[in-house]
């Protein structure tokens, strides 16, 4: 559910943030030629992406819980490091809601620096000296894995709304499918945070087999009522903007700029904590000594939450949105074991690694701990780390030395036991 692109830690709720966002919240009314050009590029990534990307024909359905086989499709997808003779050291990462492919390189639509650089690289938790890993965009994605923003082949125009609806088991089948190209039998781990961690759990249970070690961080195996409805007040704000024009906004060549931004504001404060918000910008003003008593950002959380918005629509599609909010609610991993969710994970090999942090109110500790108990009646391999932290949901995404320690510490014993060096 977390933003891929976000500024640096350090610069999290600056005022210079909040004055780029002043001059950016004017392009409701006057768009910027910036924000024209990126778009295009947004738009061109959707069908050819910069990154590598696997092409599936009409003879390679990729076989949907909608009951739909969408053919043909792509997966687009970024590695790094080397793959080792044996196979065995392969990592697959998991991106959020809002991330992408590019957990470790710039983002090729904003420039900005890889949505999770302090966790893969050299001599990091997931040392790219040891390890292959392995991101990929998610189906329903934008940034180049078949979505409603690709272009349909049977009509020639973006898929848009005719998209079929997707699920996180869907995710995981086309991530499976992309190995299976990729000639990698097992994975040595698979990890990710907030609906990447959603995956982490179906890839546990859809293919134990292929799993040697799990780290869900920040996620639940169900979404809960609070969090469906939060989805729901974003995916209104989308479809209430007149540009998103029943979700044909790309053939018309508009896009629901105030709609999405909206929504983008109201997810982000559900990422945070009421700890951090105080902390970093509590009752301050921005730019002035006083109220000015007009509907302008008088507040630096307000300047904020506008530059959230504002720079999230230069580089998101909104339907993708829509679809991939919508995965995450449909996501109720016990649902499917007739609701004993111990039952998802029968038999499992698996080591898990569960991590949550004190001040995440979207998915809280219970959500987690629901996992490690269902996982401890499975008999599985499992240990559970709580973070003390008040940076809230986003904190697996940010500078957090004791998420870093317990990933390194999960993540060296078991290349131990897997006989990585």
């Amino acid at each position: 559910m977390c933003d891929a692109s976000r500024p640096k830690p350090e610069l999290f709720g600056a005022s210079n943030e909040a004055r780029v966002a002043d001059r950016l919240f004017r392009f409701y009314e006057r768009p910027m030629a910036r924000l024209h050009t990126v778009a295009i590029e947004a738009r061109n990534q959707a069908d050819d992406p910069s990154s590598p990307v696997e092409r599936f024909g009409t003879n390679e359905p990729l076989l949907l819980d909608a009951g739909v086989a969408l053919a043909p499709w792509q997966i687009a997808y970024k590695t790094y490091g080397e793959l080792n003779a044996t196979r065995s050291n392969a990592v697959l990462v998991c991106h959020a809601l809002t991330g992408d492919q590019h957990v470790a390189s710039p983002h090729p639509v904003t420039g900005k620096p890889g949505w999770w650089e302090t966790m893969v690289g050299p001599g990091l938790p997931l040392d790219t000296n040891r390890f292959f890993v392995i991101c990929a965009n998610v189906v329903g994605g934008c940034m180049g894995t078949t979505g409603p923003a690709s272009t349909n082949p049977a009509t020639g125009r973006p898929w848009g709304v005719d998209f079929p609806v997707v699920t996180i088991r869907d995710m995981v089948r086309a991530q499976a499918l992309l190995l299976d190209r990729l000639g990698i039998d097992s994975l040595f781990c698979v990890i990710g945070g907030s609906m990447g961690g959603m995956q982490v759990l179906q890839w546990a249970a859809s293919y134990p087999e292929r799993v040697f070690a799990a780290m869900p961080i920040a996620t639940g195996a169900r979404h809960s009522a609070q969090n469906i409805a939060f989805h729901e007040v974003g995916r209104q704000a989308v479809m209430a903007d007149p540009d998103w024009r029943g979700g044909r906004y790309l053939e018309e060549g508009v896009r629901p700029r105030k709609g999405l931004a909206v929504a983008r504001m109201g997810a982000h404060i559900t990422y945070l904590s009421e700890a951090a918000l105080h902390r970093k910008f509590g009752r301050r003003y921005q730019d002035r000594d006083a109220p000015t008593f007009t509907f302008d950002a008088d507040f630096q959380i307000e300047s904020y939450l506008r530059y959230q918005g504002i720079t999230f629509v230069e580089r998101f599609d909104a339907n993708s949105y829509l679809y991939l909010t919508r995965a995450m609610d449909y996501f109720d991993l016990a649902a499917d074991y007739g609701g004993v969710l111990a039952r998802a994970f029968a038999g499992t090999k698996t080591r898990f690694c569960v991590i949550s942090f004190t001040s995440d109110w979207l998915f809280p500790t219970a959500e987690s701990r629901a996992v490690v108990h269902a996982l401890n009646a499975a008999g599985a391999s499992v240990g559970f780390v709580e973070i003390e932290s008040d940076k809230g949901h986003d904190a697996f995404l940010l500078d957090e030395p004791a998420m870093f320690a317990a990933a390194r510490g999960f993540i060296d014993a078991a290349a131990r036991a897997r006989g990585i060096a």
